[in-house]
């Protein structure tokens, strides 16, 4: 269809004058307190562009900032397995993949959460990589049933043994960071292949308030020079580990991502980093940390207009509830985060699929958050404005009688104009629904979980590929005494020498 596409809808939280204030007390915060630093590498760069350091804590000056942002690269691309661009950070789109890191699973058959495995993971994966709303994948659970030094390594080998998608992952440990990478590199063809197309893009956490850990500010140095993206995952808690008004936490979150971009561009001049985050309210009734809360995903707005003002791809953790079960509550918060996320422009929006503020996963909800970013999606594309007659034409054809159905424009344009959702949404009538079972969200989303799954992999992993990644990981396991690969079909470990 051609014409002017018509005006794209935003939310805009802050306006210039407030993110230039912004930045100028985050600058403040960088010269006075500082942040602590506790690894001496990152130190040591960061005197090298000019920061005071004593007792382990760095005061950063402003031409330092100013030097970092200049080289930080504005867009890059992550690449599916055949080398198609799949997530473009920086172009204007948005992009959504399943939230990471679950320690629990809600159990279908029993609606408990129970700890996640290697196999839990393996059909999040299956599920996610058929659905076409999600960009890229997640390392989404903890295995529990792996040793936990490996823990890091195996639930990336598994995203991709079963995943063409790019993948959104991160190191437990700083150690765990480069065997992580020459997987990576073994399934790109060679570092430079990673380099130059890279499939992956880590989450650094620092901690807060203000604080870049000896773990996260290697892990910072070791993705820069290997030229594989960092995505800062700054996470001011409001008024438990950072300042209560929501501006103050943006300001906190901009100090925090201002010193991971020292440290991370000193290393290597022109790697690409993100700024992003997954900060929260902290609700004082519970003293629990609500991702549902609308606060936390203004917060994630705020924080992405900060980063946008700089000119630097962001990330923000929405479409997440603190609800335990797939209920009215799971669907209000999440649909209504992920809509900020994309309304907000966020390039990445982490967080599908889970509940229990970001504890446990759910494949169930993974498929029905689908709808609602698809939804999101829609809204965000706009209305159109085609070329020629708007409606004027149609109307007249249709007549008094109202004759819309028959009209070829119709036909020819009812998919581009609406969003048609799968069968996890009842659209039909009562009749039609009990006569189908009268089953609610969550049992429709368990038949297209079982559908999803019975379909063919997607996966297009040549067997000697994946034969070379099993074998990475196999020989670590052995070193630490562990003679299984739970969750790594039987071919595909035999293909590995077991």
């Amino acid at each position: 269809m051609t014409g002017q596409a018509g005006r794209r809808p935003t939310l805009d939280l802050l306006d210039p004058a407030g993110i230039e204030r912004i930045l100028d007390e985050a600058l403040a915060i960088l010269r006075d307190p500082g942040v602590r630093v506790a690894d001496a590498e990152a130190r040591t760069l960061l005197e090298g562009v000019g920061a005071a350091v004593h007792e382990g804590v760095a005061r950063i000056p402003e031409s330092a900032v100013r030097a970092a942002l200049a080289t930080v690269p504005r867009a890059f691309t992550l690449h599916a397995r055949d080398g198609s661009p799949a997530v473009r950070y920086g172009a204007g789109e948005v992009a959504f993949d399943p939230g990471s890191c679950g320690v629990a699973v809600l159990d279908p058959e029993t609606g408990e959460h129970r700890p996640s495995t290697a196999a839990d993971l393996v059909r999040l994966v299956a599920v996610a990589e058929r659905l076409p709303v999600y960009a890229a994948q997640s390392t989404a659970v903890v295995c529990s049933d792996v040793p936990a030094e490996l823990g890091d390594r195996y639930r990336l080998l598994l995203v991709l043994l079963g995943a063409d998608k790019p993948v959104v992952t991160g190191a437990f440990t700083a150690d765990g960071l480069g065997p992580m990478l020459d997987l990576l590199a073994a399934d790109a063809g060679g570092a430079d292949a990673l380099r130059a197309r890279p499939r992956a893009v880590f989450d650094v956490c620092p901690s807060p308030p203000l604080d870049w850990t000896s773990f996260a500010s290697r892990c910072l140095i070791g993705l820069a020079r290997a030229g594989v993206p960092a995505q800062m995952v700054s996470m001011p808690l409001a008024g438990g580990a950072g300042p209560v008004a929501l501006a103050g936490s943006v300001v906190q979150h901009a100090a925090e991502c201002l010193a991971g971009i020292v440290i991370h561009q000193a290393a290597a001049p022109g790697a690409p980093i993100v700024w992003g985050g997954a900060p929260a309210i902290l609700d004082m009734r519970m003293g629990a940390t609500p991702m549902g809360a609308i606060e936390t995903a203004m917060l994630d707005a705020g924080n992405a207009a900060v980063g946008r003002s700089l000119g630097l791809p962001t990330h923000g953790y929405l479409g997440a509830t603190d609800a335990k079960v797939v209920d009215a509550q799971a669907g209000m918060e999440s649909a209504t985060t992920a809509l900020v996320g994309a309304l907000a422009g966020i390039d990445l929006v982490s967080g599908a699929g889970m509940l229990d503020s970001l504890r446990c996963q759910s494949a169930e909800k993974l498929v029905i958050d689908a709808e609602a970013i698809a939804s999101a999606l829609r809204l965000v594309r706009g209305i159109a404005l085609p070329e020629g007659s708007l409606g004027l034409e149609s109307i007249r054809e249709a007549g008094f009688a109202g004759r819309f159905l028959e009209l070829p424009e119709t036909r020819r344009r009812f998919r581009e104009e609406q969003h048609l959702p799968s069968a996890v949404v009842d659209r039909g009538s009562l009749r039609a629904w009990l006569e189908g079972g009268g089953g609610d969200m969550f049992a429709r989303a368990r038949a297209r979980v079982d559908a999803l799954l019975a379909g063919p992999s997607p996966s297009a992993l040549d067997p000697a590929r994946s034969g070379e990644l099993v074998g990475q990981v196999a020989a670590a396991l052995r070193a630490v005494g562990f003679d299984e690969l739970p969750g790594v079909a039987v071919e595909t470990a035999g293909a590995a020498g077991r």
